[in-house]
């Protein structure tokens, strides 16, 4: 049997402290998520602010596959919101710890609980809701109870419940005994929530679902409240490819999913992380890259495409010869063995000053080597930004793209986005050229620091890096823009 995903980017995922989503941007991500193929979106909760409320009508009005679900507390007033947002279900969790208890209805009791769950249950299926309902705290409260918590909510007819984690004490091994009980003893489908406090969340869901569990709760990029929830990406992974077990969806659509969440949420990924983390296909070792050119499966567990990437190899200290000559063949570039051994002796070198060594760096130190003089086709000629507290900054540039004088002006959210907007402009009738990724750092300290800039930019299928290093922070991104544009025109 197909086992259920629940993706909780746009309730528990949005609680990550600092993230805020536009009803706009929600929408966004809940018609990605539909297309991964996700099961059940649970998109805010609908009593929280007027803002959520909307978002969730919205998504609800979109004619979605997946099943759009609010979250909701065991209280009339957040069963009504969700009904009147137009969500399919709602996620109504009760509490099941002696701590949640006591903090929520003090004075009360579990048979109060109990009794309130069911109402609440009853309640949310006269207004027309599906109800998964789920005990609060459970792997801190006492397992009896949790079962009987979960019974009542069976007996008044909620389709599917949910055990969850909350603050992530699981283990895999107590997370499978306690998924094998409630399995034994409930009829209606079980569900699994794990948070990431001790780093298990991710293992204490696969073994929940190895267990039986007919559904998991996860996020995009693993974000949420404190350490964050079991990963998405890693989850479906790891029981797709490592267990067999289906859960249908597009895994081709994960890695465009993650940049997504990643640009809106401003959760930045760490480039370790599994699946979608920016070094997860990333080659440097010589000794790597040069198995790997033979045979990819030997440094990769799996083909970076499958997750809709593309594998990268990247020149530093722990370069090898495979490497250099595979990056010099897509430059057009061949080499004698000396001078083979001469380009690879500097890329080293730069490596070995603790710098990230990008492609125009390659290209540089190679057609130094080779000594080939290479024109450039896009000369930066002039710029201006325009800035200020009430204004809205603004670029104009000057280029001369082979030859031709173009200028071009354009707004962004800072002046170095608008001074990309206005090249980008300004290159639109030579190539469609993306901006993948922007990162710069303070090599030096002081507001005269020295900055260093690095873009990757993408053309087609093909991505290439290049560097910008000035005090001007505007002036370095348009030099390492500039110089990855010249090396795809």
């Amino acid at each position: 049997m197909k086992v259920l995903v629940l993706d909780t980017t746009l309730r528990d995922g949005e609680q990550t402290p600092g993230v805020s989503l536009t009803v706009e941007q929600k929408v966004m991500i809940a018609e990605a998520l539909d297309a991964l193929g996700v099961d059940i979106i649970e998109a805010g909760t609908a009593v929280s602010s007027e803002g959520e409320f909307k978002a969730i009508r919205a998504i609800s009005e979109k004619g979605l596959r997946a099943e759009i679900c609010s979250f909701a507390r065991i209280k009339k007033e957040d069963i009504d919101a969700a009904a009147d947002a137009g969500a399919d279900s709602v996620f109504m969790v009760a509490p099941a710890s002696e701590y949640h208890i006591n903090a929520k209805f003090p004075g009360k009791g579990k048979d109060f609980v109990i009794q309130k769950s069911v109402e609440a249950i009853e309640y949310a299926r006269e207004r027309g809701l599906l109800v998964e309902f789920g005990a609060e705290d459970a792997s801190r409260a006492d397992l009896d109870f949790v079962v009987s918590l979960l019974k009542a909510g069976e007996e008044a007819k909620a389709e599917r419940l949910t055990f969850a984690d909350t603050v992530g004490v699981l283990t895999p091994e107590r997370a499978s005994e306690i998924v094998g009980r409630l399995k034994r003893e409930l009829k209606a489908p079980v569900a699994i929530h794990c948070h990431d406090d001790f780093g298990l969340a991710t293992a204490n869901t696969v073994f929940a679902v190895k267990s039986g569990a007919d559904e998991f709760h996860a996020t995009v990029n693993g974000i949420g409240e404190r350490a964050g929830n079991a990963s998405l990406e890693e989850v479906c992974m790891v029981l797709d490819y490592l267990y067999g077990i289906e859960i249908g969806i597009k895994k081709e659509k994960l890695y465009p999913l993650s940049k997504l969440v990643e640009k809106f949420t401003r959760v930045v990924v760490p480039p370790n992380k599994p699946i979608v983390g920016e070094n997860a296909f990333t080659h440097e070792s010589g000794i790597h890259t040069s198995a790997l050119l033979r045979d990819a499966r030997t440094y990769e567990p799996i083909s970076p495409e499958t997750v809709g990437r593309k594998r990268v190899i990247v020149l530093g200290k722990h370069a090898g010869r495979a490497s250099v000559e595979a990056i010099l063949k897509e430059f057009g570039y061949s080499a004698t063995r000396e001078q083979m051994d001469e380009i690879l002796a500097r890329i080293k070198e730069l490596g070995d000053l603790g710098k990230r060594v990008t492609d125009a760096d390659v290209r540089a130190i190679a057609e130094t080597v080779l000594q080939i003089k290479s024109e450039k086709k896009v000369k930066l000629e002039d710029l201006a930004i325009l800035t200020g507290k009430n204004t809205t900054p603004m670029a104009s540039v000057k280029l001369r793209i082979n030859g031709e004088e173009r200028v071009e002006a354009a707004i962004g959210v800072g002046p170095v986005d608008a001074a990309i907007n206005a090249i980008r402009k300004a290159i639109k009738d030579y190539a469609d050229i993306k901006l993948v990724s922007y990162h710069v750092d303070a090599i030096t300290g002081g507001t005269d620091a020295l900055v260093d800039v690095i873009v990757q930019l993408k053309r087609g299928n093909r991505i290439v890096t290049a560097r910008g290093a000035r005090t001007d922070i505007v002036m370095a991104s348009v030099e390492a823009f500039v110089e990855g544009l010249n090396m795809l025109i």
